[in-house]
């Protein structure tokens, strides 16, 4: 089988992992603050939390995003994992042997997945490492053409800004009208675009329906 042109991706962050251990530096943030901010910022598409919510961590790696979700207000919501690495699977279901987690490839078998009220995938598209820019958009827009499906209420995403002094060439900067042509045409026309927390980053809300009725 051709490898997946996204397997240069995974093999980056199984290799921060085995470099750094189960720490912010094995999943690559460099700053445990900063990352903690991205969790905030994820929970956030969630309104109104409440129990009986289900919430899938898409690409959860160590399932850092669960230990914050616990200290929150958020904490009554059913929390999931899902990772495509296993090495990072292995590691959040041995941690955390009461949660769910799965092993999955959703771009190749989106039917495995099941239906979630809200997926959140921080971190997920935000290294390309050295994926071409048309690769890397063709691959995000796979990944959320699979997911979206399975979302009852909202998803939220980060990408990296190009409103920015000067672009890494690892990373994938998102201009906001490529964004919005995808989404509007393929997703949904009810989204929300965080640009206001502080980082060289966006994150994104999509929703199912207006938040408005």
């Amino acid at each position: 089988m051709k490898q997946r042109k996204h397997q240069t991706i995974i093999d980056h962050y199984e290799a921060c992992l085995a470099r750094h251990g189960d720490s912010h530096l094995g999943v690559d943030w460099p700053n445990k603050q900063d990352a903690e901010k991205r969790y905030a910022v994820m929970l956030n598409v969630i309104s109104e939390p409440r129990a009986g919510l289900t919430l899938l961590d898409f690409g959860c790696g160590a399932s850092h995003l669960y230990d914050f979700l616990r200290q929150s207000r958020f904490s009554d919501i059913t929390y999931y994992g899902l990772d495509v690495s296993p090495a990072f699977y292995e590691l959040s279901r041995n941690k955390y042997p009461e949660n769910t987690y799965y092993c999955l490839d959703v771009v190749a078998e989106p039917e495995k997945l099941p239906k979630f009220d809200y997926v959140v995938m921080n971190g997920v598209f935000t290294e390309k490492c050295d994926l071409e820019f048309d690769e890397m958009l063709a691959y995000f827009k796979q990944v959320l053409r699979a997911v979206f499906p399975k979302v009852r209420c909202g998803l939220a995403f980060n990408v990296m800004s190009k409103a920015v002094d000067w672009e890494r060439d690892d990373l994938f900067h998102l201009p906001l009208d490529t964004l919005v042509d995808f989404l509007t045409k393929e997703l949904s026309r009810h989204f929300v675009i965080h640009n206001d927390y502080g980082l060289y980053e966006y994150t994104v809300y999509v929703y199912k329906e207006s938040l408005y009725g």
